[in-house]
């Protein structure tokens, strides 16, 4: 699937960031591959697919974290060649860039380190496409020094991504004024995390909880507010998923929702806002 003009969004674009929190097994990545990519291709929204090879910020010592780099990394150039579709997955240390640069299409850094100098500017020297994930404690207008470290190495293809912001204990607030924040203020694409930002961490205990089913009215109130981008994790049975299921948008709805989603974008555009 043709992805951008070039090789990342530019105006006037809506984007999708789409797939399972963590990879659980080459199955369940290539079913939601599969109905993403045909989901996408039939609204003609392009599609990033997006898995994490590991989750370092679980809950709990117990909680699946994901198969690792290599093994990871490797199921999905798989996934990359067998749908083509571009690929997308988080980095957690500087020393993991340069190898994740030669399989991902876009490097992603977790909001927990969205301050990270030495991270930040690895990815940066990649190359690649930046998505950083707005810290959960960070105002928006912050993120102005999260750009400026990226774009030192040379390297201006940064977005922003919101995933909600600490409102209290184990619950978060989608606060959509960061999206027109950051988009007015540092001129780079924005994409709303709807399925994060209704997450509830640790707010089972030993596990993260959250109220999906508020994901789609979410979804479509942040491209009401000039969202380029949607985030959306997915999962064939979330009530199994190894993590994030609480949060996640069940797969077969989720043609229904993108293309409500569609229809807002198109409308805000139409509409000159």
């Amino acid at each position: 699937m043709r992805l951008f003009d070039h090789d990342f969004p530019g105006k006037d674009t809506f984007f999708l960031i789409a797939g399972n929190c963590v990879i659980e097994d080459i199955d369940t990545l290539r079913r939601t591959a599969e109905t993403l990519r045909d989901a996408c291709g039939e609204l003609k929204i392009p599609l990033i697919f997006k898995a994490s090879f590991d989750k370092a910020n679980r809950s709990s010592v117990k909680s699946y974290r994901g198969p690792g780099m290599d093994v990871g990394l490797e199921m999905l150039a798989r996934i990359r060649e067998e749908y083509s579709l571009p690929i997308i997955s988080d980095v957690h240390a500087p020393e993991q860039a340069a190898p994740c640069a030669e399989v991902l299409d876009f490097l992603q850094i977790p909001a927990f380190l969205s301050r990270q100098t030495d991270l930040l500017v690895a990815c940066g020297e990649t190359g690649k496409p930046v998505n950083v994930k707005k810290s959960q404690i960070a105002s928006p207008s912050e993120m102005g020094n999260v750009v400026d470290k990226v774009k030192s190495t040379g390297n201006d293809k940064v977005m922003l991504t919101d995933r909600g912001t600490f409102f209290g204990y184990n619950n978060l607030v989608a606060d959509l004024r960061n999206l027109v924040v950051m988009k007015t203020e540092f001129g780079v694409p924005v994409v709303l995390d709807a399925t994060h930002s209704l997450q509830r961490p640790g707010g089972l205990g030993n596990k993260s909880g959250g109220d999906s089913w508020l994901a789609p009215n979410l979804i479509w109130a942040g491209l009401a507010m000039g969202a380029d981008g949607i985030f959306m994790e997915t999962h064939p049975d979330p009530d199994n998923a190894k993590s994030d299921g609480p949060n996640s948008v069940p797969l077969i709805k989720a043609h229904a929702i993108l293309k409500t989603a569609r229809d807002v974008y198109a409308a805000v555009k139409e509409g000159g806002c």
